[in-house]
């Protein structure tokens, strides 16, 4: 897929796309970002992108004509979908990194100052985003984050194809606890931190098993919010349901000193 970012600081970007997974990714072919200096389609001697907001009040807004010019050429060799990058916008979840990356042609357009003129947003937008509610200096950074989550989607990026579908969100819950070498480790703070006996028996099936229930658990004590958007088969439900007892049950018990993770790793 290709992916063209509409900046006003391309110099923030060459690091993260020459890297990890991203760098490897843009060696093989699999992905090409384009970076576009929003200024080189300003037309005054200046090169002034933005300007004073009508009605007074503080802070500059984008000129909707310059942003205009730099979208109708950058789609004019690709066309693609135009997401305007701001705290007023949608919240990014995976569902959309799934939607994006099934598109060639993502054009990542990043906000600064109060803004863009709303005009523009009206005429050029196919969609607005947020990374959360929250306020951040600029896009840069949010169409950083939007380009690796997506990247990450797309056939042959992952050297294991199985990888993004068993990450957080990718089956709709929050992953399960990970674990590796040594098996008996004696944490410098005293105690020893023992790995799940499951974990250590061979038995896939188990394994499997310990895994899925975790992963509902976790996501009931962390983001019981996820628990609802997924149609569960009826062991799937029952199982949440007695879950969600042992977590009651815990609360209940005054003499219990536990927190509600206590229930994971087990």
């Amino acid at each position: 897929m290709r992916c063209t970012i509409l900046t006003l600081f391309p110099e923030m970007f060459p690091a993260i796309l020459g890297s990890s997974i991203l760098g490897r990714a843009a060696k093989r072919g699999l992905i090409v970002t384009e970076l576009v200096q929003i200024r080189d389609f300003a037309t005054d001697k200046h090169h002034r992108v933005d300007d004073s907001p009508f009605g007074g009040g503080p802070g500059m807004v984008l000129k909707p004509d310059v942003l205009e010019r730099a979208v109708t050429r950058v789609k004019s060799e690709h066309p693609g979908r135009v997401i305007w990058l701001s705290p007023q916008g949608k919240p990014f979840t995976q569902e959309d990194a799934r939607r994006f990356a099934a598109w060639p042609h993502l054009i990542l357009v990043c906000g600064h100052y109060e803004g863009v003129d709303e005009r523009w947003i009206t005429q050029e937008a196919d969609e607005e985003i947020s990374l959360g509610d929250y306020v951040l200096t600029g896009g840069e950074l949010p169409a950083m984050v939007i380009l690796d989550a997506v990247a990450r989607l797309i056939p042959g990026v992952l050297g294991d194809a199985e990888s993004a579908v068993a990450e957080s969100f990718g089956t709709g819950l929050l992953d399960h606890p990970h674990y590796t070498r040594p098996a008996h480790w004696q944490p410098l703070r005293g105690g020893e931190a023992r790995v799940p006996p499951t974990l250590l028996s061979g038995d896939h099936g188990a394994v499997a098993a310990w895994r899925r229930r975790q992963a509902l658990l976790r996501t009931l004590i962390r983001r019981p919010d996820l628990l609802q958007r997924v149609a569960w088969n009826r062991h799937e439900r029952r199982l949440i349901e007695a879950l969600a007892k042992d977590l009651e049950a815990m609360e209940n018990d005054q003499d219990d000193s536990r927190s509600r993770e206590t229930l994971l790793h087990t």
